[in-house]
């Protein structure tokens, strides 16, 4: 009497585990696709993020450029100083690093991306880049160890990288200040 109960429960410990086995594989291969969909995504978005940052300096964000429509040298308005030309001699704009990098120098004290982003608003009235493309560009800047982050409970500040040239050159600006900043 006790090896039918046994048999009966043995053979629904074995359909529960064929079960619960076939779910299992069938998870796999939904998450495999998942996996593979993901990737092409990712692939897809590093693209685009490899085309944003080449195109970042241009006048205009089209999405493509149109070599007819390039205006000749002496119909463009000045460029800064700082801008670079290309090959065929037509004047670039500076590179939205640089141009930031220029901006927080004009600062003594750290500021925060969107104060950047307004200040070069107002400067530069041909570039709009998103307050998000200013932060990554900032984040950018410090890894490259050009600029310095300041936290200050959750806001976010920065400011140019303190190297000994540019506080010989600061100190020297502010004779009156005191030596003992560093």
């Amino acid at each position: 009497m006790t090896t039918r109960p046994a048999a009966t429960l043995r053979s629904r410990y074995v359909e529960q585990a064929a079960s619960d086995l076939e779910e299992n594989r069938r998870l796999q291969r939904e998450l495999t696709s998942r996996i593979s969909a993901l990737r092409q995504e990712e692939a897809m978005l590093m693209d685009i993020l490899r085309l944003a940052e080449r195109y970042e300096g241009l006048p205009d964000p089209s999405p493509v450029p149109d070599p007819s429509a390039v205006p000749d040298q002496a119909s463009m308005p000045d460029q800064a100083p700082s801008a670079v030309s290309d090959t065929k001699g037509t004047p670039r704009r500076s590179l939205l690093g640089s141009v930031l990098l220029e901006l927080l120098a004009g600062h003594d004290e750290p500021r925060l991306a969107k104060e950047v982003r307004e200040e070069l608003l107002a400067k530069h009235p041909d570039r709009s880049p998103t307050p998000q493309v200013v932060r990554n560009t900032l984040e950018s800047l410090v890894a490259k160890g050009r600029v310095q982050r300041h936290k200050q409970q959750r806001a976010v500040l920065y400011s140019l990288a303190q190297r000994p040239e540019l506080r010989v050159s600061s100190r020297s600006k502010n004779s009156a200040g005191s030596k003992n900043s560093d």
